[in-house]
């Protein structure tokens, strides 16, 4: 690997633009070349990001050797099978969120990486922010006392549309996978800050949702039960509008962070809030890099250290995540 690492984008959608201009700001990454299944949409992705080669499929793009790792941003029901080619093809994979439709289509994923010794996250970007850095570090000094109940929620209200991929159970549509995921994560990963772990795993899951027309859930609550008597309520919704922020309340106090999924997105300043003693505290987070840039340089970083996987976001993390999440759907009666 050279002085930058080589980047390749799997799909030419939004957030795909979005990742591709974060590359153009680090410092670890370059873009090689994108690819889609249509190759007058990847010449357009190309001239409009700076790319120089386009590709009409994404096998091609995984032939090019100047692609050293791949950024996969295709609809969730492929996402196994370009994670699994991805690591046949001997390319780093950063994979959006969630990594797999389930939970042995994680394990099949992971299995694959690792036989092919290549390096894979799954992309949840706010794992790598300074505020999530700050709230933790928050929580194991115990500025709020012992951590009692953690609420998270993610909620938009789209339109409906049955073209729309959200409202498109084929595509994988719904909320909790594409956004309840964050949530769970978040519970997960607080829940691992109280006994000094990454993350820790709830031992019960209890899930109910509201399956829609469109045939997806549509709106959906679950409780999480970890060990310690911490509880867990995460929400989302894809047709409904209601807050979307964390709220951790402990024995001593309670964290409010308003961004935690997108954590401002761009370089500048977040804030925590800590309600203690009928008084609140603004603590500012400051940031030099938008959200996915440090995504796209923790990988390159780790990468250079040979490592295989990322400490922020692990393979075991995953595969806890797909299993609360594959529990959570069952409980809504979606599968």
């Amino acid at each position: 690997m050279g002085a930058q690492i080589g980047w390749g984008i799997l799909s030419t959608g939004r957030i795909a633009a979005t990742f591709a201009a974060s590359v153009l700001r680090s410092k670890t990454g370059r873009l090689a070349a994108v690819g889609s299944r249509s190759i007058e949409k990847a010449w357009d992705f190309a001239q409009r990001h700076q790319i120089p080669k386009a590709y009409g499929s994404y096998g091609a793009l995984l032939a090019d050797p100047e692609v050293e790792a791949v950024y996969i941003a295709t609809p969730h029901p492929s996402h196994a099978e370009w994670c699994i080619k991805s690591a046949q093809a001997k390319k780093h994979i950063l994979c959006e969120k969630p990594l797999t439709m389930d939970l042995s289509g994680t394990r099949r994923v992971i299995e694959a990486a690792r036989k092919n010794r290549v390096f894979l996250l799954e992309a949840f970007a706010y794992r790598f922010h300074p505020q999530t850095a700050k709230l933790l570090r928050l929580i194991r000094k115990g500025a709020i006392g012992e951590v009692r109940l953690i609420q998270g929620t993610f909620f938009f209200n789209a339109p409906f549309d049955p073209k729309n991929r959200i409202f498109n159970k084929k595509l994988g549509g719904g909320g909790i996978l594409d956004i309840g995921c964050y949530p769970v994560s978040m519970a997960r990963l607080i829940a691992g800050a109280t006994q000094g772990k990454p993350y820790l795993d709830p031992v019960e899951v209890k899930g109910a949702g509201h399956v829609g027309r469109s045939g997806v859930d549509e709106w959906a609550v679950a409780l999480l039960k970890f060990p310690g008597g911490i509880l867990a309520e995460v929400s989302c919704g894809v047709r409904m509008e209601w807050e979307t922020l964390l709220r951790i309340h402990g024995s001593k106090g309670t964290l409010t962070v308003t961004s935690p999924w997108a954590c401002g997105l761009k370089a500048g300043k977040t804030q925590i809030l800590l309600q203690k003693n009928g008084r609140v505290q603004k603590m500012e987070v400051k940031s030099d890099r938008g959200l996915y840039v440090y995504e796209a340089d923790a990988l390159a970083e780790t990468v250079k250290r040979g490592k295989a996987e990322s400490p922020a976001m692990s393979l075991a993390d995953s595969l806890g995540n797909a299993r609360v999440l594959d529990l959570w759907l069952q409980g809504v009666g979606y599968r």
